[in-house]
């Protein structure tokens, strides 16, 4: 016997011997539901046997018979009654446990979302790609699945999506191109650090999205639930289906505020802020005007992160500001990494190691942000230094800007499309995916060891572009991603870190050294980054421009 347990409530397994059933009391379960139908092998126990063992042992029993590969939408229906009569926890059964786990899917499509089904059943070791479409559509068989039809279909309308999508046009204006994304808004969001300096105006960071998508491109204003890409679809909201010849990901990542105990309820209020919201990067602001003694919390969580560099970049900003108007002798600043290091490009440690000792800023490695009494301005840190044993420390705060942990998007982690972290898995030179020929990935949500910033999409675009393009004429890719990145780190007012590397921590400036050395704090630096960066993304980058970003190109293989 070996019950996987699905959720609380249930639990399912391979099929059990009448003996087996007393250890299945033992183990709590107060239910037995068998979805094996009598007389499918001769070593098979009945029903009946099974039953009387259960009645023996104190269950409650149900007997719903299901034909392999047959599960209807009223077998469902029977399941969901027969989970919401019986005393739980529950202990399904069939020959593997497959039909088991189906019907709990379907029986639960009502009240959670495909990826939390999605992602119970992988963890309990079923795979419910067969029935991801009637998931979808609330546990219920599809009657019209109104498939729609595309050459290319790319998700997500953030950085990634509308560059490539923008790219892709302007080398093949005659493709049928979808992008799917349910948001109105766009943001400029590497301008929120600047928001919460008190640099730039919130409203500078937003456009509407349908001023933003190439003309020509069809806009599906609906989020994703599932992918089927052994059938080449993608399952929306609703279970749409829209079908694609080639697909590109790029839904950005997922900011998961609820992985800190207390945060949510006290973001924007308590001294708590972030600037990796758009309605909170005005009340960094706010709280770095307004303190003039306390302790300033700073806090970066374990990697991958959106724009590695951005929870320090709001620690040089408020000690610049605090340092400019004296306050700073009176203000605590503490940073808490869960990292072990400042930044992962040595090359451009020793400058900004200059500003921590100018700021006065305590270093806290191993410190991983865990809970946050906001009323009380306590924060919870989990220490895990290497080679002790973790521990816990509670910190008070009088501000304390937060970073959140962040992981691939729901929908994303459980679909066949990604790797065993969570993240779309591709081939970190061309892109493209390593399963399914025909589907691409860039942007945050791929697994390229490369940093996760607006600079990387912007050349990573291009490449994307130009190898689906190839694949299209019957060639092998032809552009290469050398994982380049960049991070602008604003260590002060006026003046800027601008740190560029590729893969394995390579540089790789854009410029010469005199006109910009990048391991050195700059005001050209910081000219690019306040003045020429914005245009260059609203005009450039969004339009398929590809200004400083041709892609690197190799000989086609013979």
């Amino acid at each position: 016997m070996d019950p996987k347990k699905i959720s609380e409530e249930i639990s399912v397994s391979p099929q059990i011997s009448p003996a087996e059933v007393a250890e299945v009391a033992k183990l709590g379960f107060r239910s037995i539901i068998c979805n094996r139908p009598d007389g499918e092998a001769a070593d098979q126990p009945t029903w009946e046997e099974v039953e009387t063992a259960a009645e023996k042992a104190g269950l409650q029993t149900r007997f719903i018979p299901i034909s392999g590969g047959m599960v209807s939408d009223a077998d469902a229906e029977e399941f969901r009654t027969a989970l919401r009569e019986l005393p739980g926890p529950v202990f399904a059964y069939c020959r593997t446990g497959t039909r088991s786990a189906t019907l709990w899917s379907l029986a639960s499509a009502q009240t959670k979302s495909p990826a939390e089904i999605l992602e119970a059943t992988k963890a309990a070791g079923y795979d419910m790609a067969g029935v991801v479409r009637r998931i979808v559509n609330g546990g219920k068989t599809p009657t019209d699945e109104g498939d729609a039809k595309y050459d290319v279909v790319i998700v997500g309308g953030g950085a990634a999506g509308i560059s490539v999508a923008s790219s892709l046009r302007a080398r093949k204006p005659d493709l049928e191109i979808a992008l799917l994304d349910p948001a109105e808004i766009h943001y400029y969001q590497p301008g929120w650090t600047m928001v919460g300096g008190g640099i730039f105006e919130a409203p500078s960071t937003v456009r509407t999205m349908g001023s933003l998508i190439p003309q020509g491109v069809h806009w599906i204003k609906s989020a994703v639930a599932a992918f089927e890409p052994d059938n080449n679809a993608v399952i929306l909201d609703g279970c749409r289906v829209v079908k694609y010849d080639r697909l590109v990901v790029c839904p950005g990542i997922k900011l998961d505020w609820n992985a800190v105990e207390g945060l949510v309820d006290t973001l924007g209020k308590n001294g708590v802020t972030s600037n990796y919201r758009y309605d909170l990067a005005p009340y960094t602001w706010e709280l770095v005007r307004g303190l003039k003694e306390g302790r300033a919390l700073f806090t970066q969580p374990p990697m991958p992160i959106k724009c590695a560099g951005a929870p320090q970049k709001a620690m040089y900003l408020s000690g610049d500001n605090w340092f400019k108007n004296g306050a700073l002798k009176d203000i605590d600043i503490q940073f808490m990494n869960a990292g072990g290091v400042l930044f992962g490009v040595k090359d451009y440690v020793p400058a900004l190691e200059q500003y921590v000792k100018k700021y006065d800023a305590d270093l806290n490695f191993f410190h991983n942000l865990v809970a946050v009494d906001g009323p009380s301005r306590k924060a919870t840190f989990e220490v895990a230094k290497p080679d002790t044993d973790k521990t816990t420390v509670e910190v008070e705060f009088d501000m304390m800007h937060v970073c959140p942990p962040q992981t691939a998007p729901d929908f994303i982690r459980v679909s066949p499309l990604a790797d065993a972290a969570g993240w779309v898995d591709v081939d970190q030179s061309t892109l493209r995916h390593k399963t399914y020929e025909n589907i691409w990935s860039l942007g945050d949500v791929m697994n390229a060891p490369n940093a996760k910033t607006a600079a990387a999409a912007r050349i990573q675009a291009p490449i994307v572009a130009e190898n689906l393009v190839d694949d299209i004429e019957g060639k092998s890719p032809t552009a290469v991603y050398n994982g380049y990145g960049s991070c602008p780190l604003t260590v002060e007012r006026g003046k800027i870190v601008l740190a560029e590397f590729g893969y394995g921590g390579a540089l790789l400036p854009s410029f010469p050294k005199w006109i910009v050395d990048g391991t050195k704090p700059s005001r050209r630096a910081w000219f690019l980054k306040e003045t020429v960066l914005p245009p260059i993304y609203w005009k450039a980058m969004l339009k398929g421009r590809e200004w400083m970003a041709k892609p690197e190109k190799v000989s086609a293989a013979k």
